[in-house]
């Protein structure tokens, strides 16, 4: 079966900003349509003159990725509905690799600092034991 792709995906593909399933549907394709190739290199050779689209731009600069501080709100719950749904479209329909990227670093962040936490405080508890029956 033979997939039919935008030149937004084929762009996206170069700048590896696809999710990675496509990404590895694009390359099946490759391997058995020169045509596809040969888009490709056009849209390379575009790019190597200097003209680019918006989609591109947006996408190589990274414009609309929520900041780590924005994710770390996401995380913690306090974001308005429409950012908190902003952030799930880039998740689950974008498939946004940066910004799952970055969640997902957080959120190892968020489970070390929680097991951090609790040694502390079993370790201060432990140390006033003594104490607390005097």
């Amino acid at each position: 079966m033979s997939a039919e792709f935008t030149t937004a995906e084929l762009e996206a593909y170069l700048d590896e900003a696809l999710a990675a399933e496509r990404m590895a549907e694009i390359e099946r394709e490759l391997r058995g349509r020169p045509e596809l190739l040969r888009r490709l290199a056009q849209i390379n050779a575009r790019r190597d003159c200097g003209v680019h689209t918006v989609g591109e731009i947006w996408r190589r600069h990274q414009i609309g990725v929520p900041t780590r501080e924005e994710l770390g709100s996401y995380l913690l719950g306090v974001l308005s509905e429409t950012h908190a749904a902003y952030i799930r479209f880039r998740l689950t329909t974008l498939k946004c690799r940066c910004t799952a990227a970055n969640l997902a670093d957080l959120q190892a962040q968020q489970k070390e600092a929680d097991s951090h936490v609790s040694a502390r405080r079993r370790r201060y508890f432990e140390s006033s034991v003594g104490r607390m029956r005097e």
